[in-house]
């Protein structure tokens, strides 16, 4: 009798668990493995700015179903600023809302496309940021870029999504703060 309550219960909790979907994201990216970049403190200021067109960062995509979005559970912005202020300072900048030298990191898409398939699932994201640098006589603007494929089987794990997408954004600010061209253009 214990069995055959055991075996009906069992498959119930799996079926409560798994109607239990997130609506948000938990992202917590890290401050990169940073290189010494000025030997002296450059006074920089710096602005984060979300340009993106969409309010979600997970599309869930089902044959058969309406499509799921699902937002961050804090704005990127702010998640990149403290990463970027980290970073700079890391790499021997000042952060001063005065400086000559201005950096304004703009987030321009941050997007993950899960579909669904019938043996697993497939997660495609894209990281864009474009940097605007200026200093007293000159411009620059470079857009970096960072794209990943995730797959697994059966339904996704929010745990598993999040972490990939963290591995992303610490690459491509990695990318940023060590980029030889920016900061060159910065400590001139």
């Amino acid at each position: 009798m214990k069995r055959l309550l055991l075996t009906l219960t069992f498959p119930l909790l799996f079926a409560g668990c798994a109607s239990q979907n997130p609506t948000h994201m938990a992202f917590s990216p890290q401050v990169p493995n940073i290189s010494q970049q000025t030997a002296q403190r450059v006074p920089i200021s710096l602005e984060t700015v979300d340009t993106r067109t969409v309010d979600y960062v997970a599309r869930f995509i089902e044959e058969g179903t309406k499509t799921r979005l699902v937002g961050p559970s804090e704005p990127p912005k702010l998640l990149l600023d403290e990463v970027f202020r980290a970073g700079f300072s890391q790499a021997g900048y000042q952060i001063d809302p005065s400086a000559t030298n201005s950096v304004q990191i703009q987030l321009e898409e941050l997007q993950m496309d899960v579909t669904k398939k019938t043996f697993g699932y497939e997660a495609k994201h894209s990281v864009l940021i474009a940097v605007q640098a200026k200093n007293s006589t000159q411009e620059l603007v470079k857009r970096y870029k960072a794209k990943g494929t995730l797959k697994g089987p059966l339904t996704p794990d929010f745990a598993t999504l999040e972490l990939d997408m963290n591995k992303l954004l610490g690459q491509l600010t990695g990318e940023i703060l060590n980029d030889p061209e920016l900061n060159q253009f910065l400590q001139q």
